[in-house]
């Protein structure tokens, strides 16, 4: 503003201009400059200690977002080392659990294909006389001790559909061995009135869904000509021709099962 009013005053006086007035207006010139640097020095220095001001506060939200991250970053890894821990814990529990389930269900029988309109008041003396005249008295020569006897906790079916299977706990458990020996030997033989009958191992629903993926692999190898067997919970032993014993340690069908040829059985001849 200074300066503008100097060269306003210069341009009022059209005569020649001498060495003091000159020297006057480079003065006055010099001094409207120099307040007009200062002031905007002034007003720049503000200015940049407000943005030192904004990034020194920056600089310390980020050191602090840093060093809590860092401290996430750690308990994280912390967490997931102990989640990792506690899966193998859950797993060892699981597979404990799977294994007491299935002691507890060691002397059990399931039995499949009979009739819902069968039913006593005393089902452990019913299933256990019905138990004789499936297996017949050369295998059991008298009814069976039953601990307990009921169908599975499921809702009755309609009419007509396949009825519940009967859980059956034997006080005795050689003549439940028995009893198993004799119907993997007649399987697809016991009958009740007319009706098949299948009778199996009571097993737990972990081990029964480990043992149903060798189902496909059982059939291919008593068409060959082989023994196969399911050792607990799911084991898969087989013997060969020659007497040979193998352990399968996955449902896949060796190649010399198909390398073998299937056996003809007589029935098909």
């Amino acid at each position: 503003m200074a300066t503008r009013n100097l060269r306003h005053e210069a341009k009022k006086d059209d005569g020649p201009v001498d060495g003091a007035t000159m020297t006057r207006l480079m003065d006055e010139l010099k001094l409207a400059f120099t307040a007009e640097f200062r002031t905007f020095a002034a007003s720049l220095e503000s200015r940049l200690d407000g943005i030192q001001l904004a990034v020194t506060d920056h600089t310390q939200r980020l050191a602090s977002v840093e060093d809590g991250l860092n401290t996430w970053s750690g308990r994280m890894v912390e967490l997931e080392a102990r989640c990792t821990a506690q899966d193998e814990v859950i797993g060892k529990l699981k597979t404990k659990l799977t294994d007491v389930e299935s002691r507890s269900r060691r002397s059990n029988i399931r039995i499949l294909g009979l009739d819902e309109s069968l039913h006593s008041d005393h089902p452990s003396v019913f299933f256990a006389e019905i138990l004789v005249e499936i297996m017949g008295k050369d295998v059991l020569p008298e009814p069976p001790e039953l601990d307990r006897c009921h169908r599975m906790p499921t809702p009755r079916p309609a009419p007509g559909s396949r009825p519940r299977a009967v859980i059956a706990r034997l006080h005795r458990y050689r003549i439940k061995e028995t009893i198993i020996l004799e119907a993997r030997k007649r399987r697809g033989k016991l009958t009740y009135k007319g009706k098949p009958i299948l009778i199996f191992e009571d097993y737990c629903p972990e081990v029964v869904e480990q043992r149903a993926r060798y189902r496909d692999v059982m059939g291919p190898l008593y068409q060959r000509g082989f023994k196969p067997s399911l050792q607990f919970p799911a084991r898969l032993v087989i013997r060969t021709k020659d007497g040979t014993r193998m352990h399968l340690p996955s449902p896949t069908v060796p190649s010399i099962v198909c390398s073998s040829p299937p056996v003809v059985m007589s029935s098909d001849l």
